[in-house]
């Protein structure tokens, strides 16, 4: 599956308020999301000594899952594609490679 699809698809379940004029609806979700995400991971350390074994694999997939969905409605609410989101990233970070900037922080290195 294409991310174009992957959008096109994700649209198509998406049920909120305002849908097709409200970004802040999938922006607070993907909070929540990117959060269980976190959850997740650290209680790998906590209960499981660091080992991530294919039980918690499974269960921080079905949370990546639902940050892509968020990060999905979010473009879709903005008017734009993940591939256009996907390649812009991609060429960012092509560009701090090449200029020895990967390090450091500020948005625009």
């Amino acid at each position: 599956m294409t991310l174009s699809e992957y959008q096109k698809e994700a649209q198509k379940t998406a049920i909120y308020p305002n849908v097709g004029n409200n970004f802040v609806y999938p922006v607070l979700g993907l909070c929540g999301e990117v959060g269980e995400v976190a959850e997740k991971v650290k209680k790998i350390f906590r209960d499981n000594e660091g080992v991530l074994d294919e039980s918690k694999k499974q269960e921080i997939k079905k949370e990546l899952g639902d940050v892509l969905w968020y990060v999905s409605q979010i473009s879709t609410e903005m008017g734009l594609s993940l591939d256009e989101v996907a390649s812009f990233n991609v060429e960012k970070l092509r560009s701090r490679q090449e200029r020895a900037a990967i390090h450091g922080d500020g948005d625009n290195r």
